[in-house]
């Protein structure tokens, strides 16, 4: 079974305030008499599910399209916490095993009702060490972000970076059970920026 964990894109998809939404300008189009219908569209890569890049936070960061695609394809587990909105995760929200290198936290505290919100819940740098003593490749989460909305140093993604622990945020998980998948979630290969949408797919792994 496989689970569609990336939010729908269009005009209407909450960006981060100040950013620049998805906008669809077309070229041609067959009604109109055209051959074929093309378009061309603009957004920031920031959009819906998406990958952080280390040039997203740190000076001469590597871009979004030569990280290694390893961290965003493999075993995963979505983990439920309990946390007040515009708060950290402690550490302490983690259960005492995790099952896959990869882990996608359910908060909650993202988009609702298709507005952008500001008291999203974010990962405390706890959390992040003891994920990282324990093997983590990726963290995901249902927030625009790891930081709090307020951040104006990205302590978060930069305590991923420093671990080389795989960003990614935005995600869409109210509607997966809790458990182990197989994660699909590749960026796109855009040279020096800064994050790439991605979509994001949970497989349900084959037990047999």
């Amino acid at each position: 079974m496989i689970y569609d964990i990336s939010p729908p894109l269009s005009a209407a998809t909450p960006v981060w305030p100040g950013d620049a939404p998805l906008s669809r300008h077309l070229n041609q189009v067959v009604e109109q008499g055209d051959t074929a219908t093309t378009s061309r569209l603009s957004a920031t890569v920031h959009l819906g599910a998406h990958v952080d890049a280390p040039c997203h936070y740190q000076a001469n960061g590597a871009g979004v399209g030569t990280l290694s695609l390893a961290p965003f394809i493999g075993p995963c587990e979505i983990i439920d916490v309990n946390v007040a909105r515009g708060s950290t995760i402690p550490s302490s929200a983690l259960p005492r095993t995790i099952q896959a290198p990869r882990v996608l936290l359910r908060t909650g505290t993202g988009v609702r009702n298709g507005l952008f919100p500001t008291d999203f819940a974010a990962l405390s740098l706890t959390l992040i060490e003891e994920l990282s003593s324990r093997g983590c490749l990726l963290i995901g989460i249902d927030t625009p972000s790891v930081d709090l909305y307020d951040s104006r140093n990205l302590l978060a993604h930069h305590a991923c970076g420093h671990a080389n622990i795989a960003i990614l945020e935005g995600l869409v998980l109210n509607h997966v059970p809790a458990g182990v998948y197989e994660l699909i979630a590749l960026p796109l290969r855009l040279i020096d920026f800064d994050a790439s949408p991605v979509r994001a797919i949970l497989r349900t792994l084959d037990h047999d």
